[in-house]
């Protein structure tokens, strides 16, 4: 008997041993048949892969969080960069982990390393990677939540095994708390410059949101690793800012910055004019009906005006709210007007119910030619046990939308797994395994001590199977769907 015959046997007499009084048990979400197909008729599900967690590493991570790929060695394989918290609580201890998964030419096979770890890593949020010095080897920066921004130059041999030269920005120690950062060239120098918002406080409360803190650009102007090899340039004060990415906006081949801002909330753009960081030009991104922050972002042009347009999460309804986590909150892409200065068309995406909406990635998942979004929830139980939560409660979701390819369509929502306990941050697709179709690598916090990185390969199948495969034995337990 396969699984599928097995799973639909056991569901039958799961039903058949109720009373008529009692409601038959819910199949979980990872267990349920997918119903996701390919153009061509091919049933997709997924199978999740582990990279790094604590089990196989006998390195404590937990509040896994960002993550970035590159090739870090020169093996021609993408390596792993992931930051992870070490926290299942607020408790405002300055500690965490920066860790380094080497690729290889199995995707199952990864040499992972620490980069950092305790007061260096307080709190890391988030990394990217670029060649800073200009020596041609990639080059990390992290953003810290309980302290600074920290650069790690690549030492370009014995990468695997060297510890890697490192500097705390200095105008950054101490100065509040470092959410998101990137790295990315706005002048056209060659040379990139980090990029990042200072949300004041780690986990701010409503006389936080009371104070204005700056959305930077950070420029290495002489050597990176040097005191003084870096100087910052403010682009302006906000309350409580949590996102600040390179985008090119209006099309005009130069990277603007797409700013997120959790007071009010709002988001806005700042537009590259001239190549000055110092000249850049604020714009609203101006939206009825919804409440956005910018938390997460991906942009691409969906409607093929030749306009990018932005995916993130919002609050239907409540345009005066903070967009958080809740039943109200789901996916939406906002299409950019002719005009900068004009409203952005809101078009629904889909949610998760009771589960909230956080990781965003456009991928081709289906191969349709479309974009399709990629996307993982935040649970609000405990972070280290499971907890008295129920199927009603918000819990740790994965899921993708289909695009349905025109622009007032209605996107489809495909559920891969829901656990009691899950925080999926951040995504990146790739073809793993050289397959042909998209995988994608991806953190999880909030469940220590399963917390690390992995990636889910999307496998195809002439017959409907379970959409989740799981990489442990033992884990939160998956979950059904809410009720309705």
């Amino acid at each position: 008997m396969n699984r599928f015959s097995l799973i639909a046997a056991l569901a039958t007499l799961a039903t058949a041993a109720c009373s008529p009084e009692e409601e038959p048990p819910s199949m979980t979400v990872g267990d349920t048949p997918t119903s996701a197909r390919t153009p061509d008729g091919a049933f997709i599900s997924w199978r999740e892969h582990l990279i790094d967690d604590p089990a196989t590493s006998g390195v404590p991570v937990s509040g896994s969080d960002g993550l970035g790929m590159a090739d870090l060695d020169g093996d021609g394989f993408e390596d792993v960069v992931s930051v992870h918290e070490s926290d299942t609580s607020y408790d405002g201890e300055a500690d965490g982990h920066v860790r380094i998964a080497f690729a290889s030419d199995d995707p199952d096979v990864w040499t992972n390393v620490t980069l950092a770890e305790g007061a260096e890593a307080a709190a890391p949020e988030d990394v990217d990677i670029a060649d800073v010095n200009g020596d041609g080897h990639p080059d990390v920066i992290v953003a810290a939540e309980l302290a600074h921004l920290i650069y790690f130059q690549n030492p370009g041999t014995d990468v695997r095994t060297t510890d890697w030269p490192r500097l705390m920005l200095p105008m950054t120690r101490n100065r509040g708390s470092y959410i998101r950062v990137f790295l990315a060239d706005f002048d056209g120098d060659g040379r990139p410059e980090a990029i990042a918002p200072n949300k004041g406080t780690q986990n701010p409360r409503p006389e936080d949101y009371e104070r204005l803190t700056p959305i930077s650009v950070f420029h290495a102007t002489g050597d990176p690793l040097a005191p003084d090899g870096w100087r910052e340039t403010v682009l302006g004060n906000y309350s409580v800012p949590h996102n600040a990415q390179p985008v090119d906006v209006d099309g005009d081949g130069d990277l603007d910055i797409v700013g997120g801002i959790r007071g009010g909330p709002r988001m806005v753009w700042f537009e590259n004019t001239d190549g000055d960081v110092g000249d850049l030009v604020e714009h609203p991104i101006d939206v009825e009906g919804v409440a956005v922050a910018g938390f997460h972002l991906a942009h691409a042009d969906l409607n093929g005006d030749g306009r990018t347009d932005i995916v993130t999460a919002a609050r239907f309804g409540e345009p005066g709210s903070r967009p958080l986590v809740g039943p109200s909150m789901g996916l939406v892409w906002l299409a950019q007007p002719a005009t900068p200065d004009a409203p952005w068309t809101v078009h629904r995406i889909g949610d998760f119910g009771s589960d909230s909406v956080t990781g965003i990635a456009l991928a081709d998942i289906d191969g349709d030619g479309a974009l399709d979004v990629m996307s993982g929830s935040y649970s609000l139980g405990p972070r280290d046990d499971d907890g008295d939560v129920t199927v009603n409660d918000a819990l740790g979701r994965l899921g993708w939308f289909r695009n349905p390819g025109v622009t007032d369509g209605e996107w489809t929502r495909h559920d891969i797994s829901r656990r009691k306990r899950g925080m999926f941050d951040d995504f990146e697709p790739r073809d793993l395994d050289g397959d042909g179709d998209i995988d994608f690598v991806g953190t999880r916090g909030n469940s220590a001590p399963y917390d690390g990185v992995f990636w889910l390969e999307q496998v195809r199948t002439e017959a409907p199977v379970p959409a989740f495969t799981r990489a442990r034995a033992e884990d939160s337990p998956e979950m059904p769907l809410p009720p309705g």
